[in-house]
């Protein structure tokens, strides 16, 4: 079973910036789709960013030129470096990854973290 812990959440101003990390188990995230998600409150969870096992990224159009998704192999872990951040931005935000590779449908994303809160206000 994949374990996926996320962390860096906090409160932050707008215009301000956060990372996220999501520490994976097992040897997964080089050969995995990895995706951050979030969820507001009354609203439903959302992509915000999506790698395949190759690299390429792929960005809710909110986010597009903010937030950046990376990983490291060799800490199995990936990241969401989040700028500029917004209030509408505030959310808890989930490391999901999928075993499939390509990050192409959610239903695929099977391994989800508990998630992290991003707090944005000032």
């Amino acid at each position: 079973q994949v374990q996926l812990v996320e962390s860096g959440g906090g409160l932050v101003q707008p215009g301000g910036s956060l990372t996220l990390s999501c520490a994976a188990s097992g040897n997964i995230v080089r050969i995995s789709a990895m995706g951050w998600y979030r969820q507001a409150p009354g609203k439903e969870r959302e992509l915000v960013a999506t790698m395949d096992s190759l690299g390429s990224a792929k960005y809710a159009d909110s986010v597009k030129g903010r937030f950046t998704i990376s990983r490291d192999n060799a800490k199995n872990t990936v990241y969401l470096q989040m700028n500029n951040l917004k209030p509408e931005d505030t959310a808890v935000y989930y490391c999901a990854s999928d075993p499939s590779g390509d990050g192409v449908l959610r239903a695929n994303f099977g391994s989800w973290g508990q998630g992290t809160q991003v707090t944005v206000s000032s």
